[in-house]
C-alpha cells in the first residue's frame, strides 16, 4: 500500500509528513489498525526502528532522555495511552498532532472545516482519479469538488485569502498565550514534589528498620495523596514526576504486603508500580516492580509467573545496572524452583556476566547504594536454588557466603530478614548433609531475628518440615517447631471470637 501511494505520487520524498499522512490514512481505511501503527507503517518502520528514531530525535533535539522500550511502543499501538510527555514526543517524531495519532478526538463541525480551502492531514487519497504529466509522473486530483484539497499538494498553509490568513494568525497568537498558561497551570505547591521525594526516601530507609505494618500504613497514606494530586491540575512535567512517585510508593507497598503475608496485595501493588513506571517512561521503576513480583511469586510457589516477571523486568532494566544482576538471579531461582537445573545454570551465569560488567561507580536509589542488592542476589539466591535442586554441598557453600556478606554489610545496609533467611538456607543445607543439631541451632538464630516477617516464617516452616520428616525422633526438632508456632502466632494474631451470649 505504501509503495502504491509513493508510485502514484511520482516517488517523491517518502518522509514528507503530508505524504506519510496520506499513506497512513489508506492503511487505516483498509487494515483498521490504530492510527499510531498506521503512521509507523506509513514510514516503513519496524517497531525497533521507530523506537530508535525516537531516541535519535531526543538526542538531536536536545530533549530530556527517555526510557522508551519496544514493549511500551507495542502497548501504545495496542491501545494504551502514552503519557502527555510521550504524546508530545511522538507528535514531534511524526510531525503531526495528537488527533492524527489517535490520542485525542477532533470535534470541529464538518461544515466549519469545509469553509477552508485547506485540508486535514488525514484526507483520503483518490484510488483511481489521477492524472499524468508530460513527463509521465502521476499527480493527485481531488476526489470530489466539495472535499478538502489533498494533503500532499497543500503541505503549505493554503488558506482562502491573505486576509483570512492574517486573521487566523492574530487569533493564533492569543491562543498560544492561553496554551502556555494551561501548560503552566498547577495546584501543586512549590515544595510538594520535594516533600514527596523526601517522604519516599525516608520510607525506603525505614523498610528494614521499622515494623512492616507501621511503614505500610504510612506509605499507603502517601500513595493515596499522590493519587489525589494526579487528579488535580498540574503541568505535564509534574505529572511525569507524580506518576513516578506513585510507582515508587506502590513498589515499596508490594514488598511490605509480602512481608505481612498478603501475596495478592503485594502483586497488585507490583503491577500498579509497573504501570505507573510505564506511564512515566521510567524503565528502571518498571524493572524494580518486576523484581518484587518475581520474589512474591516464588514464595507463592509459582515459578513460571516468577520467571515471567523476571524477564519482563529485564526488558525494562537499564544496561549496566545492578538490577540486571538481580533479575537474572531471580530467573535462575525461578528455574530451580521448577526443577530446571540447566535453566538455573544458564540464568545464573548471565547474572555473573552482568555483575562483571557493572560500572566502577555503583548507582544509588533514594540515597542508598544498590550494589549490595546485586551481591546478595549472587549469594543468597543460588543458596536457595541449590537447596531446591537437592545440591546440598553447593547450597552450603553459597549459604555460608551469603551469611558472611550480610553480616559484613554496613549498618545502614543490614537487613535482618535477609540474614534470617540466609541462616535458614544454611540450616537446610546442614540438614540435607545429615547434621540436624547444627540445623536446629541455625533455625533458632533465624527466629530470634529482630525482623521475623512472613517470608522468614515460610522458610522456617520449610526447615522444620524437612527436619521432622528426615529426623522424626530428634527431640530438638520439636523445640524448634514449637518456637515457630509461637512466632507465627505473634506475627498473625487470631481475630477475637464473638461472645455467643451477645
Amino acid at each position: 500500500m505504501r509503495e502504491r501511494v509513493l508510485g502514484r505520487a511520482g516517488s517523491p520524498d517518502a518522509e514528507h509528513p503530508a505524504l506519510v499522512a496520506v499513506i497512513a490514512a489508506e492503511i487505516e481505511a483498509h487494515c483498521a489498525h490504530r492510527r499510531l501503527k498506521c503512521r509507523r507503517l506509513a514510514r516503513g518502520w519496524t517497531v525497533t526502528q521507530a523506537v530508535q528514531a525516537t531516541h535519535d530525535l531526543v538526542e538531536t533535539a536536545g530533549l530530556a532522555k527517555v526510557g522508551l522500550s519496544e514493549r511500551s511502543w507495542k502497548d501504545w499501538e495496542a491501545g494504551s495511552l502514552p503519557s502527555p510527555d510521550y504524546q508530545d514526543l511522538l507528535c514531534r517524531l511524526f510531525a503531526t498532532n495528537p488527533v492524527e495519532l489517535g490520542f485525542a478526538h477532533d470535534y470541529t463541525p464538518e461544515d466549519e472545516l469545509s469553509s477552508w480551502s485547506g485540508t486535514a492531514t488525514g484526507a483520503t487519497l483518490a484510488t483511481e482519479q489521477t492524472k499524468t504529466t508530460s513527463t509521465g509522473a502521476q499527480t493527485f486530483t481531488e476526489v470530489e469538488e466539495t472535499k478538502r484539497r489533498n494533503a500532499v499538494k497543500l503541505a503549505g498553509l493554503a488558506l482562502a485569502s491573505p486576509a483570512a490568513a492574517a486573521q487566523v494568525l492574530v487569533q493564533a497568537a492569543a491562543e498560544a498565550m492561553e496554551f502556555t498558561l494551561q501548560a503552566e497551570a498547577s495546584e501543586l505547591g512549590s515544595g510538594t514534589l520535594d516533600h514527596l521525594d523526601l517522604a519516599v526516601t525516608e520510607f525506603n530507609r525505614a523498610y528494614s528498620l521499622k515494623p512492616p505494618q507501621t511503614v505500610f500504613d504510612a506509605a499507603l497514606g502517601y500513595r493515596r495523596k499522590v493519587g489525589t494530586l494526579l487528579q488535580a491540575p498540574h503541568t505535564h512535567q509534574q505529572e511525569r514526576e507524580l506518576l513516578a512517585f506513585a510507582g515508587w510508593l506502590s513498589e515499596l507497598l508490594a514488598w511490605l504486603a509480602h512481608d505481612l503475608g498478603h501475596a495478592r496485595t503485594g502483586l497488585a501493588f507490583a503491577t500498579d508500580a509497573f504501570v505507573h513506571g510505564q506511564q512515566a517512561g521510567h524503565g528502571q521503576l518498571c524493572a524494580w516492580a518486576m523484581d518484587a513480583a518475581a520474589s512474591i511469586n516464588l514464595y507463592e510457589q509459582r515459578p513460571a509467573k516468577a520467571l515471567e516477571a523476571a524477564r519482563k523486568g529485564l526488558a525494562e532494566a537499564p544496561t549496566g545496572h545492578p538490577l540486571m544482576v538481580r533479575l537474572h538471579a531471580q530467573a535462575a531461582r525461578a528455574a530451580a524452583a521448577d526443577g530446571d537445573a540447566e535453566g538455573f545454570t544458564d540464568a545464573f551465569h548471565a547474572a555473573q556476566d552482568a555483575y562483571r560488567l557493572l560500572p566502577p561507580r555503583a548507582p544509588r536509589r533514594f540515597g542508598m547504594n544498590v550494589l549490595p542488592l546485586a551481591d546478595y542476589a549472587l549469594t543468597s539466591y543460588p543458596a536457595t536454588a541449590c537447596i531446591w535442586l537437592g545440591q546440598a554441598d553447593q547450597a552450603h557453600h553459597h549459604a555460608e557466603h551469603a551469611l558472611a556478606t550480610y553480616e559484613s554489610a554496613p549498618a545502614a545496609s543490614r537487613s535482618p530478614s535477609r540474614e534470617a533467611i540466609a541462616r535458614i538456607d544454611l540450616a537446610i543445607a546442614h540438614a540435607q548433609l545429615g547434621a540436624p543439631d547444627d540445623a536446629v541451632a541455625l533455625g533458632h538464630q533465624a527466629l530470634a531475628s529482630t525482623r521475623v516477617v512472613d517470608s522468614v516464617l515460610g522458610r522456617a516452616d520449610d526447615l522444620t518440615t524437612y527436619l521432622t520428616r528426615r529426623f522424626p525422633r530428634h527431640t530438638a526438632v520439636e523445640g524448634l517447631r514449637e518456637r515457630l508456632i509461637d512466632a507465627n502466632a505473634a506475627a498473625h494474631p487470631a481475630l477475637p471470637t464473638a461472645n455467643p451470649a451477645e
